[in-house]
């Protein structure tokens, strides 16, 4: 059995603790997946571990946002860095445990619950793996509601949580402290920097939040989300149905585009993957041109010529007879792929969080955020 030490103060009726199988996480790779936009890390090497993480005995388990006692003791944590370099470079796997005990080195007190930053890609397997590693449950939260590019983009830094002092830790062993960051998007220019130098890609944990906190600010219910829509496409696909249509009828989202892809520019600049993805219409989109702008996760989609689907509402890129979707460092010359826009949780909908994670916070000046209408 692996060696656990569970030394939160607090205890939970097992009747709401909520225990991932190897089922529950097949799907959590699909949903996430979606819900990642791109980014995140890719899903299927976060599955993996989590499974086996699971096969070595720890238990993976998720505790319901409203069953998070006020005063627990609440770190958010997730890989940072640039996706294509956790597909390529094996993770060495205690990165995540290392940054929740130097957090509780640094306060004098331990931690109660482990946090989602991102629910998009392997971040939402992530907390989860630490989760078993400490013997703490993850709660049923995120940050984002998705995936976002940047450290600041998290729905606890937009209504006022500071996230230093934090933590970095990389395949090496190394340990980084960030004591002090006089704004959160400092933090994250800092953050990024470093890693940089630890090779592009490291795991981050947050100062903690308090749970009273986490249930006003948190995007509630993510990792139910995630699993609810991996199970949707597994189930159509299992009737022979549309998986496409399943995910925009669970996210009221609409499926905008289809097409091939004609040209991809991607490169690494600054520890982010860069790029543009170019498409030509296929079926009922035949003889229209189209376009992905992609930094980690997708941006923005236009469509000839015009903004269709922008930042913080999902740009979703599947395959078009799967209805997995395909991440950044995945896109390839000669896909066919669907497009699907779904709305963004209300918190990412405020003028603050449009400051943040609207299409300006991202360099697009001059686009106006238009709210995706499901249909």
């Amino acid at each position: 059995m692996p060696e656990t030490v569970t030394r939160s103060k607090f205890e939970y009726d097992p009747a709401d603790i909520w225990v991932l199988d190897r089922e529950d996480i097949d799907a959590l790779e699909i949903g996430s997946a979606i819900l990642g936009t791109g980014g995140g890390g890719n899903p299927y090497v976060g599955k993996l571990r989590a499974r086996q993480a699971i096969d070595d005995g720890f238990t993976l388990s998720v505790l319901p946002l409203d069953k998070v006692p006020d005063e627990a003791c609440c770190v958010s944590l997730g890989g940072i860095g640039a996706p294509v370099v956790g597909y390529e470079r094996i993770r060495e796997g205690r990165e995540g445990l290392r940054c929740v005990r130097a957090i509780e080195e640094m306060q004098g007190y331990p931690v109660d619950l482990i946090v989602c930053e991102e629910i998009g890609g392997s971040n939402a397997m992530e907390p989860l793996i630490v989760g078993g590693m400490t013997g703490l449950p993850v709660v049923d939260c995120d940050g984002m509601g998705r995936a976002f590019p940047e450290m600041q983009m998290t729905t606890y830094s937009i209504y006022g949580h500071t996230s230093t002092p934090s933590v970095m830790c990389d395949v090496h062993g190394n340990i980084v402290i960030f004591q002090h960051a006089v704004t959160e998007l400092f933090h994250e220019r800092m953050a990024r920097a470093c890693v940089v130098a630890q090779g592009g890609g490291s795991d981050l944990a947050s100062a903690p939040m308090a749970g009273a906190f986490l249930k006003k600010f948190a995007i509630p219910n993510s990792y139910t989300q995630a699993v609810s829509l991996g199970r949707a496409v597994i189930d159509a696909k299992r009737r022979h149905s549309d998986p496409i249509a399943a995910i925009c009828e669970r996210e009221n989202g609409r499926h905008v585009f289809s097409g091939k892809i004609t040209d991809l520019k991607r490169h690494l600049r600054g520890g982010f993957v860069v790029g543009e993805a170019m498409l030509s219409g296929i079926d009922n989109h035949h003889g229209e041109d189209a376009s992905v702008l992609i930094q980690n996760e997708n941006l923005v989609f236009n469509r000839e010529g015009e903004v269709a689907v922008s930042v913080p509402d999902l740009i979703v890129v599947l395959d078009i007879d799967s209805g997995h979707a395909i991440t950044t460092e995945m896109l390839r010359y000669g896909q066919r792929v669907a497009i699907l826009a779904l709305p963004c949780h209300p918190l990412l909908q405020s003028p603050a969080a449009l400051e943040v994670v609207g299409p300006k916070a991202f360099g697009f000046p001059d686009i106006v955020y238009r709210p995706v209408v499901g249909g």
